[in-house]
C-alpha cells in the first residue's frame, strides 16, 4: 500500500548579509534629504548670505535652478584659509559643542547645506574678505576642493554658483523638470525674506532677463517692504497686531494681518521664529478658525508673524532643511496669539467696505470714458445695447490687468484732454502718479515712453549683432578693449560704450532702481565744493564758489523728493547725500567721481521741461556710472611708475644747522630707503594696482555680459570712433597661406 507523503518545505533563504554603505553613497542620501529641490539649495544660501551680515543679496536662476542658481552678496567673505574645508560635512563657523544648539542664533549651524549641494551638482565659490587685494575662486565635488583656490578679482562679499543640479539623481531632475513651478517656489521665498529682513535689498530674477521678479531696497518700514513685494491691494487691507508672554510663556509677537476687507483664495502665512523663516502648523489652523467666521468660505487671510522666544525655548534641530522648529510651550503661545488677532478683528469688523461698479455714459468708441480706479473694482464697460453689435477685439488691444502681462496697454482706450496751453510741472506730474492704483506703472510717463522710444528707434542693426555676438579679448589700452566680431578685431572705446549702456539703463529702471547706501552721508555742499577746486577758479573767486555752493545744495534739496523717487538719489533735508542707484546689478561706480556727479545735478540738468528733465538726469548717472580710468595713473602703463615714486627731497634734512653726525646718519637711512623698492610708495601703487585690476574686471564681468544683454547702440556709434576695425582675419589667413 502506497502513502502520500506530504512535500516538503522549500528551503529559507539565508538572511542577507548587513554591510556598510559607502561613504559616498551615505552623503548622497543626506543630500536628498537636505537638498530636495532647487528652492531648498537657495534658502540654505540666502541663510548663509544673511549671516553673513550681507545688506545686498541678488539671485540668478536659470531652468528653475536646474541649470543655474547663482547667489552673490556683500558680506563678509570667507576667510582664505578656509576654503579648503568649507564644502566638508559638518564643518560650520556658528557652532562648536552640541550644547551650542541650546542657545542658537544664527540660521546655518549643521555644516550640510554647502556639502550636500557638491554631491549633487557642480559649485563654485568666488570669494573676498575686508583688506584682501584680490578674492579666490574655489571649485568643489562630493565635499572636497579641486585643485588650490585661484586668486582672482572679486567684490566684496561671495558669489557661490550651482549649476547642473541632481546631474547624477536621474530620476529626481526629470521629475523637477516636469513639475516647471520651482522658480515660482523661489520668488515666494525670496518676497517672504524682502519683507522679514526689511534693512537688506533682494532682487530675483531669471537668467538673461532684465527685469527681477523680486526687487526690494533696504527700508526702515515694513509696510512699505509689504506694499512693494506683495502690492497695494495687500497692503492697504493690513492691521498691526503685538502680542506677548510671560513666565514659563515667554515670547514677543509683532505683525500685520489682513482685515476684513482683503479677499483672496489662498492663505499666505509668512511666520519667522527667532528671524528664521519656519511653518507651524497648529498656528496656521489656529488663524485659519478666527478667519472662517469673518471671511467668506472663499477667502484667506495673508498674515505676517514675527516671533521672538528664549533660545532655549526653541529646538531648531527637528528637520533636515530647518523648516520645522519645536516650541516648548506652542500650545500656550498659539492659545494667545489667536485671542489677540481675535480681538483685534471683532473690533475692526464694525465696517465693511463694498465697492460700486459705476456705469459711464456711452461714447462714441463704444467704451466708456473714465475708470473707476478709487477701489481696484471699477472696469471698462459697455452698454448693452453697443455690447450686442460690437465686434470681437483682438488679443493686443485688449486692456492689461496685470503689471506682467505685455498684451495691451491702458494707454490706448483712454482719451487725453487737450492741453490748455500751461507747461506741466513735475510736482503735478508726480501727484497724479502716486494716484494711480499700481505703483509699478509710475515708469509709464510719456515722457519717459518717448526716451525709450527713441533708444529703440537710434539702435544701429549692424552694431547691434555686433554687440550682441562679439567676443572680449583684453585691453588694448586705457580706453580701448579688443573685440573679435566673426573674423574681424575691433577696437571698442569702453567709456562710451559704459556711458551709454548706463544711460539706457537709467531710463528703463525708471522709478524702479534698488538703492546703494552710503556708509556716513555726504554733505552735498562739500561734495560741490570738491569739484569747483578742480575748476580753473583763483583764490580770489572764494566768494564765487561759496555762492555757486549754497545754491546749488539749496536747488538739490528743493528737488530732492522727485531724485529719490524716480532715480533713487536719496538727500535729506540737512543736504546729506545717503543713497544712490543700482543701474547694473553688482556694480558700483567710482565714487572718486562723486563730487563731479553732484556738481553736474546741480548745474547741468533742465529742470523745467520734464522729458529734457528726465534725460539729462539719466546722461548724468551714465556718465557717473560709465568706465572711466581710474584718476590714480596705471601703474602698468610707460612711464607709469614715476608718479609713485617717492619725493627725496623729503627724505633730506630739513635742519640747516644739524651736525655733521647727524648729516651722516640721514644720508645712510637716505640708501637704505633707496634700496627699498627704489623709493617707490608702495601702499599707493597697491590702490592704483587694486583700482585699475577691479575696472578690468569690471569690464569682462560686467560691462560686456550686460551690454550683450540690454544695449541697443545708436547710430552715431557707427562713426564717431566707438568702434574700429583694426584686422580681418580672412586677410590674415590668406597672407599665412602665402607665406
Amino acid at each position: 500500500m502506497e502513502t502520500d507523503e506530504p512535500p516538503s518545505p522549500p528551503a529559507r533563504p539565508a538572511p542577507p548579509q548587513i554591510r556598510r554603505l559607502d561613504e559616498s553613497v551615505i552623503n548622497r542620501i543626506a543630500a536628498g534629504e537636505v537638498i530636495q529641490r532647487p528652492v531648498s539649495a537657495v534658502k540654505e544660501l540666502i541663510e548663509n548670505s544673511l549671516d553673513a551680515h550681507s545688506t545686498s543679496i541678488t539671485v540668478v536662476v536659470k531652468d528653475g535652478g536646474l541649470k543655474l542658481i547663482q547667489i552673490s552678496d556683500d558680506g563678509h567673505g570667507i576667510r582664505h584659509q578656509d576654503l579648503p574645508i568649507l564644502c566638508e560635512r559638518h564643518t560650520t563657523s556658528k557652532l562648536s559643542a552640541f550644547e551650542d544648539l541650546q542657545s542658537i542664533r544664527s540660521m546655518g549651524f549643521r555644516g550640510e547645506a554647502l556639502a550636500s549641494m557638491t554631491y549633487v551638482a557642480h559649485v563654485t565659490v568666488t570669494t573676498i574678505t575686508s583688506g584682501q587685494l584680490h578674492g579666490y575662486r574655489a571649485q568643489y565635488k562630493d565635499g572636497a576642493m579641486e585643485g588650490e583656490a585661484r586668486a582672482c578679482a572679486a567684490v566684496k562679499g561671495t558669489q557661490v554658483v550651482v549649476e547642473n543640479l541632481f546631474y547624477n539623481m536621474s530620476a529626481r531632475r526629470k521629475t523637477l523638470e516636469k513639475s516647471g513651478d520651482d522658480y515660482a517656489k523661489i520668488v515666494d521665498l525670496m518676497s517672504r525674506f524682502a519683507v522679514h529682513h526689511v534693512k537688506v535689498s533682494f532682487v530675483c530674477r531669471k537668467h538673461g532677463v532684465a527685469r527681477a521678479d523680486v526687487q526690494s531696497i533696504a527700508t526702515s518700514c515694513r509696510l512699505d517692504a509689504i506694499r512693494s513685494v506683495y502690492g497695494v491691494n495687500v497692503a492697504k487691507n493690513l492691521m498691526r497686531i503685538e502680542a506677548s508672554g510671560d513666565g514659563s510663556c515667554a515670547f514677543e509677537m509683532e505683525g500685520f494681518v489682513s482685515n476684513s476687507n482683503y479677499s483672496t483664495k489662498k492663505i499666505t502665512v509668512v511666520l519667522f521664529i527667532n528671524d528664521r523663516l519656519v511653518e507651524c502648523g497648529a498656528l496656521k489652523r489656529a488663524i485659519e478658525i478666527v478667519y472662517a467666521a469673518t471671511l467668506p468660505k472663499a477667502s484667506k487671510p495673508f498674515v505676517y508673524m514675527s516671533i521672538v522666544l528664549p533660545p532655549e525655548d526653541v529646538d531648531v534641530n527637528v528637520h533636515p532643511t530647518k523648516r520645522e522648529v519645536c516650541l516648548l510651550n506652542q500650545e500656550g503661545i498659539v492659545d494667545r496669539i489667536q485671542s489677540v488677532i481675535e480681538s483685534k478683528l471683532r473690533n475692526s469688523d464694525v465696517a465693511r467696505t463694498f465697492r460700486d461698479q459705476r456705469v459711464a455714459a456711452y461714447s462714441p468708441s463704444g467704451l466708456r470714458n473714465d475708470y473707476d480706479d478709487g477701489g481696484g473694482s471699477g472696469s471698462w464697460t459697455q452698454p448693452l445695447s453697443a455690447s450686442k453689435s460690437s465686434q470681437k477685439v483682438h488679443p493686443s488691444k485688449l486692456v492689461r490687468i496685470d503689471a506682467s502681462d505685455p498684451a495691451g496697454r491702458m494707454h490706448a482706450y483712454i482719451q487725453h484732454k487737450p492741453s490748455d496751453g500751461g507747461a506741466t510741472t513735475l510736482t503735478a506730474v508726480r501727484s497724479a502718479v502716486l494716484l494711480r492704483r499700481n505703483p509699478k506703472e509710475t515708469a509709464d510717463l510719456t515722457s519717459v515712453q518717448e526716451l525709450v522710444t527713441e533708444v529703440d528707434g537710434s539702435c544701429h542693426s549692424e552694431l547691434f549683432d555686433l554687440v550682441r555676438q562679439c567676443t572680449y579679448i583684453g585691453m588694448a589700452d586705457d580706453v580701448f578693449a579688443l573685440v573679435q566680431h566673426e573674423t574681424r578685431l575691433f577696437l571698442a572705446n569702453v567709456v562710451n560704450l559704459s556711458k551709454e549702456l548706463m544711460y539706457q539703463q537709467t531710463i528703463r529702471r525708471f522709478a524702479h532702481f534698488n538703492g546703494i547706501q552710503l556708509s556716513e552721508p555726504a554733505p552735498v555742499a562739500e561734495l560741490i565744493k570738491l569739484a569747483l577746486q578742480e575748476e580753473d577758479l583763483s583764490s580770489e573767486n572764494d566768494d564765487l564758489k561759496e555762492k555757486i555752493t549754497e545754491t546749488s545744495t539749496e536747488l538739490l534739496k528743493q528737488n530732492a523728493e522727485m531724485l529719490d523717487e524716480y532715480f533713487c538719489v536719496h538727500i535729506d533735508e540737512d543736504g546729506n547725500l545717503s543713497r544712490l542707484p543700482v543701474v547694473l546689478d553688482q556694480y558700483t561706480p567710482d565714487m572718486d567721481r562723486l563730487p563731479e556727479f553732484i556738481l553736474t545735478l546741480a548745474n547741468d540738468i533742465e529742470w523745467e521741461n520734464e522729458k529734457d528733465c528726465f534725460q539729462t538726469i539719466s546722461a548724468a548717472i551714465g556718465n557717473f556710472y560709465a568706465l572711466h580710468p581710474p584718476l590714480l595713473p596705471n601703474p602698468s602703463a610707460d612711464d607709469g611708475l614715476k608718479f609713485y615714486q617717492k619725493d627725496k627731497h623729503t627724505t633730506t634734512s630739513t635742519n640747516v644747522a644739524s651736525s655733521s653726525k647727524d648729516k651722516e646718519s640721514s644720508s645712510k637711512d637716505k640708501e637704505e630707503d633707496s634700496t627699498m623698492e627704489d623709493g617707490i610708495d608702495q601702499e599707493l601703487l597697491s590702490v592704483a594696482e587694486n583700482a585699475w585690476a577691479q575696472r578690468e574686471w569690471s569690464i569682462q564681468h560686467v560691462l560686456f555680459p550686460a551690454m550683450r544683454l540690454f544695449l541697443k547702440p545708436p547710430k552715431p556709434m557707427a562713426t564717431n570712433g566707438t568702434f574700429i576695425q583694426v584686422a580681418s582675419l580672412n586677410k590674415l589667413y590668406k597672407v599665412f597661406e602665402r607665406c
